[in-house]
C-alpha cells in the first residue's frame, strides 16, 4: 500500500545483488521501539536497513545511512501495528487473515522469478548481503496480511467504482487527446507518514543524490515511495496534464525526455519526477472500420445498381454490431466482407469520410457508391490520435487502487494516533 512494496513489485534485488556494507556500529544490541509492548530490537532494524540497501541499490553514505533507518524503522512500527490489528480482528473474527509461511514462499517464488530465480536462490542471494531469511519473509507476510485485510474489508462490492466515475475520466483523457502527454516514473514522499513536510523534502534530496549516482528508480520506487506506483517500480505510464498536481504538471512541462526532477513539494507530500518520455498531443482521430462489399462495375446499369443497394439497405438492418459483419454477410451471395483495419479520418476516400461522419463505434453507414462497388461501412472504434485510451477495465481497476490506497493510509494513521509508540 504505502512505504515498502517489496512484496508487490517485481524483483527486489538487481541480476546479482551487489554486497552492502554494514551499517554502523552505533546501534548497540537492544530496544530500537516498543509497539504497544511489542519490542521492535537494534538487531531487526540492522537487518531491515540492509534489506533496503541491497533492494533499492542505495549506497551506504553516511547521510543514505541515517535515511534508511528512519525508513527501515517506520516500516517496522507500520507492520507491527497492521499485524497487531489483523490478529485483533482475527480473534473478534474468528477466521484468518495472517498469511501463512505457504503464501510466503509462493510470493517469494513470484519475486524470484522476476530475477530468473528460485526462491531459494533468492534466499541465499540476500543472505550474502548479511540479510537473515526471516527479515525479508516476515515484511512480506506484514504486506500480504495489510493487503489481503483492506481488500477484504474495504474491496469488491463495498468500494464499487461507478460507471459514471468511468465516464467521466474517459471523457477527460479524450478532450485532453490534443494536448500534450507525458511517460513518467514516480516516487512520492507521504508527509504524514516520514514526519512531517521538511522531512520528506530532506528524504527527496537525498534520494535523488542516491539516484544520481546510479541506484535503479524501480528499485528506489519499490522501497521508498507511497504511491500506489510502488509495486510497478514508480512506472505512471503516459498521463495526460489533467492527470498531473498543478505543481507536478508545472514542473514536467519544462523537463526534456530522460531529466530527473527536482523534488516537487505538494500539499501532503513531495514528488520526485523521471520524465521517460514526451509526446504532442493530437488533433486527428483514428477510426477502426469493417466493410461489407458488392463488386459492381463503373458503367452498371441502374437496374442493377439499385438492386444491390436494396439487398445492402436489408443486411444493415441485420448488423448490430461489428461482430455480425462478417457472419451476416457470409450468407448473401455476392457479398464480401472485409477488415478495413484502423486509419486516420483525414486519409479515408472522401466518400467513407462523409458516410461514417458522426457514427459512433457499434453504427453502419448507408450504401456508398465507388468505382469498385458498393459498401457498407461499419464503425468499430474511434479514439482520439496521439493517445491509447486505457479500457474501461483498466480504468476501473485504477480508481479502485487509489481507494484502497487511500483507505490504507487513513486506516494505518489512525492506528498509530491511537497506539503507544515508546523509544528507549
Amino acid at each position: 500500500m504505502a512505504g515498502n512494496a517489496l512484496a508487490q513489485g517485481a524483483a527486489p534485488v538487481a541480476a546479482a545483488p551487489q554486497e552492502a556494507a554494514p551499517p554502523p556500529n552505533q546501534l548497540a544490541e537492544g530496544v530500537a521501539a516498543i509497539v504497544n509492548d511489542q519490542i521492535i530490537s537494534t538487531y531487526d532494524l540492522r537487518q531491515r536497513m540492509r534489506l533496503l540497501m541491497v533492494t533499492s541499490g542505495v549506497q551506504p553514505t553516511q547521510q543514505a545511512l541515517q535515511q534508511l533507518q528512519q525508513e527501515a524503522l517506520r516500516s517496522l512500527i507500520d507492520e507491527r501495528l497492521e499485524l497487531q490489528e489483523i490478529k485483533r480482528e482475527e480473534k473478534e473474527q474468528k477466521f484468518k487473515i495472517v498469511a501463512d509461511d505457504d503464501d510466503v514462499k509462493h510470493e517469494i517464488d513470484r519475486i524470484a522469478s522476476g530475477n530468473r530465480m528460485t526462491g531459494d536462490q533468492l534466499l541465499k542471494a540476500l543472505a550474502g548481503a548479511g540479510v537473515g531469511q526471516d527479515t525479508m519473509k516476515e515484511q512480506i507476510r506484514a504486506q500480504m496480511s495489510w493487503a489481503r485485510w483492506i481488500q477484504g474489508r474495504y474491496g469488491g462490492s463495498r468500494m464499487k467504482v461507478s460507471q459514471d466515475q468511468i465516464n467521466a475520466v474517459l471523457r477527460q483523457l479524450q478532450a485532453e487527446a490534443a494536448k500534450p502527454q507525458f511517460q513518467i516514473s514516480e516516487i512520492f514522499l507521504d508527509a504524514s507518514r516520514v514526519g512531517g513536510q521538511n522531512v520528506a523534502q530532506d528524504g527527496a534530496n537525498q534520494l535523488i543524490a542516491q539516484l544520481q549516482k546510479g541506484a535503479p528508480f524501480p528499485a528506489v520506487a519499490r522501497q521508498f515511495s507511497s504511491a500506489t506506483t510502488a509495486a510497478n517500480g514508480g512506472d505512471a505510464g503516459w498521463l495526460a496534464e489533467s492527470q498531473l498536481q498543478p505543481e507536478v504538471r508545472e514542473v514536467v512541462e519544462q523537463m526534456r525526455p530522460g531529466q530527473l526532477s527536482a523534488p516537487i513539494p505538494v500539499r501532503d507530500g513531495v514528488y520526485i519526477i523521471y520524465l521517460r518520455d514526451k509526446r504532442s498531443g493530437s488533433g486527428s482521430e483514428m477510426v477502426n472500420l469493417k466493410q461489407a462489399a458488392i463488386s459492381l462495375p463503373a458503367g452498371a446499369p441502374a437496374d442493377q445498381v439499385e438492386a444491390a443497394r436494396q439487398k445492402l439497405i436489408a443486411l444493415k438492418g441485420q448488423i448490430k454490431s461489428c461482430a455480425d459483419v462478417d457472419a451476416k454477410a457470409g450468407k448473401l451471395d455476392g457479398v464480401l466482407a472485409g477488415d478495413l483495419g484502423e486509419a486516420d479520418v483525414k486519409d479515408l476516400a472522401p466518400a467513407f469520410r462523409d458516410a461514417i461522419q458522426g457514427l459512433t463505434p457499434g453504427q453502419v453507414s448507408d450504401p456508398i457508391r465507388t468505382e469498385a462497388g458498393l459498401h457498407l461501412i461499419a464503425v468499430c472504434g474511434r479514439r482520439q490520435g496521439g493517445l491509447e485510451l486505457p479500457s474501461r477495465d483498466e480504468i476501473e481497476s485504477r480508481l479502485e487502487d487509489q481507494q484502497l490506497s487511500l483507505v490504507s493510509r487513513r486506516y494505518l494513521r489512525d492506528l498509530k494516533n491511537s497506539a503507544t509508540i515508546e523509544f528507549p
